[in-house]
């Protein structure tokens, strides 16, 4: 590698969009163990809206990540499943997973740390005894 290899028409810089957005790994860590359905898939995640998924299996098939597989019948069934390409896409999301579990407690920390350092410094609350007597 060398200092050229982050500049934005390079192969490294397609890498790191890939892995930018949150859903394609987490996509592509689901369909690990063959195809889903995307009624199975969206309830294998938890938490994507059947748009977003759309979207995101969309642009895995764009970059040759995911492939989608339609049969006949009624009614149609749609299945998705990982490409050769897109099973390459598995480790560097799997140490990205391991780096995570064991560093994420950490990485939590310094956010709460940033979020007391950046709050509003709090104001004592009026006294709510009786007034001192000044005589």
């Amino acid at each position: 590698m060398n200092t050229d290899d982050f500049l934005a028409d390079c192969r490294a810089r397609l890498a790191f969009d890939l892995v930018s957005n949150t859903w394609n790994a987490v996509v592509m860590w689901a369909l690990r163990k063959g195809p889903l359905r995307p009624g199975e898939l969206r309830a294998r995640i938890g938490g994507i809206s059947a748009k977003v998924l759309t979207e995101t299996v969309r642009r895995l098939e764009f970059n040759g990540l995911v492939e989608r597989q339609s049969y006949g019948g009624a009614p149609p069934r749609v299945e998705y499943e990982l490409t050769a390409l897109g099973r390459t896409f598995l480790e560097p999301v799997e140490a990205f997973g391991l780096w995570a579990h064991v560093h994420g407690d950490e990485v939590m920390a310094a956010q709460e740390r940033a979020e007391v350092a950046a709050a509003p410094a709090s104001v004592e609350p009026p006294s709510r005894g009786r007034p001192e007597s000044r005589g």
